[in-house]
């Protein structure tokens, strides 16, 4: 463990410059890269996302979120380096909830996205022949989503219990039901064809699972606000625009791998060798969807701003009007937090 550890921080201290050598004035909270590109947040989520940090010490979590508190009060312990400061902040964003500052359970982090998918996706990719294990493996990873789902959604706007289930039970079976009937259809079908079933089971089930998940905040809004922080009320409109981010990145996230992977492992099966190592096909596949993981997960979470900007005139009318006879035109933009 404390190797480990010692390995994400000598990582994090080679992204440093020498100009950032001083804490004084450090604003923990400002960006390292500029998120109003791509790249940029492409950048932010590679480092936040690092599944190196699943494995750091709770003793040391707890240290960075003291460590991110004190910066923002502005009484950071003498002697600390910004090398400390950033790597504090690398661990805090990885493992502490956004809206919340809660500590998020293991495996529905985000940097858990490539220990936990390569695995699932591996195997989902690997038995897709027989019923049995298209719906095991199918219920593995709506568990798994439905974790992952619940651990980041938008705290402002809170889940029952029955929700989640309710959740959780129309995206297993929507998930099964896809992967089932896709594999009855395509029994006469290229064997290349049958072996896409799991990705637009995912897919399918995606586009079910995060809305169901976060029902309340297209019933109730998700909590906008103005360029200062302040809140302004509750929009429907931008809850759905942040759900469809989502669920476009998270579809993006599995593509990738589980469309490519299958064209793969199709040609690698008829060489003369793998025929002789088929009990190594599983884990071959599970290391090759790490592959595309690891650079897809902060790819996928980068597509969109993390804070989205909507424009006043999209919003429901009634919160046009209120933001209006509060704030005239000076409030053109409100700003909210789309969730992972």
């Amino acid at each position: 463990m404390k190797f480990v550890s010692l390995f994400v921080y000598m990582s994090t201290v080679l992204c440093v410059s020498e100009m950032e050598a001083d804490p004084s004035g450090f604003n923990i909270d400002a960006p390292r890269w500029d998120q109003c590109t791509f790249w940029g947040r492409v950048k932010h989520f590679f480092n936040i996302t690092d599944p190196r940090t699943v494995l750091v010490p709770e003793r040391e979590l707890d240290w960075a979120k003291a460590m991110v508190e004190k910066s923002r009060m502005g009484v950071v312990p003498p002697g600390t380096q910004v090398e400390q400061l950033l790597y504090a902040k690398k661990l805090y964003d990885s493992a502490f909830h956004p809206d919340t500052g809660e500590k998020m359970n293991v495996i529905g982090r985000m940097s858990f996205q490539v220990p936990g998918g390569m695995i699932i996706t591996g195997f989902m990719l690997q038995f897709y022949r027989t019923m049995p294990a298209v719906i095991f493996w199918q219920w593995v990873n709506q568990s798994f989503n439905a974790l992952v789902n619940y651990t980041n959604r938008n705290a402002a706007s809170p889940t029952s219990v029955r929700q989640m289930a309710l959740s959780y039970i129309t995206a297993t079976t929507t998930a099964v039901a896809t992967a089932v009937g896709m594999n009855m259809l395509t029994k006469r079908a290229p064997p290349l064809v049958g072996r896409w079933v799991p990705f637009a089971a995912v897919a399918a089930a995606n586009c079910v699972n995060i809305p169901m998940m976060r029902q309340q905040e297209l019933i109730q809004g998700i909590c906008v606000k103005d360029r200062n922080h302040n809140e302004i009320g509750h929009s429907r409109r931008a809850a759905a625009v942040g759900i469809t981010q989502v669920v476009i990145s998270r579809i993006t996230m599995a593509a990738p791998g589980m469309i490519l992977l299958p064209v793969i492992m199709e040609r690698l099966e008829k060489l003369h060798f793998m025929k002789k190592v088929k009990v190594l096909h599983a884990p071959l596949q599970v290391l090759l969807s790490g592959c595309f993981l690891i650079f897809m997960v902060p790819v996928a979470c980068g597509l969109f701003p993390q804070k989205c900007e909507l424009s006043v005139s999209y919003l429901e009318p009634e919160l046009q009007d209120t933001i209006k006879a509060k704030y005239g035109e000076l409030v053109p933009y409100v700003y909210f937090n789309k969730g992972l």
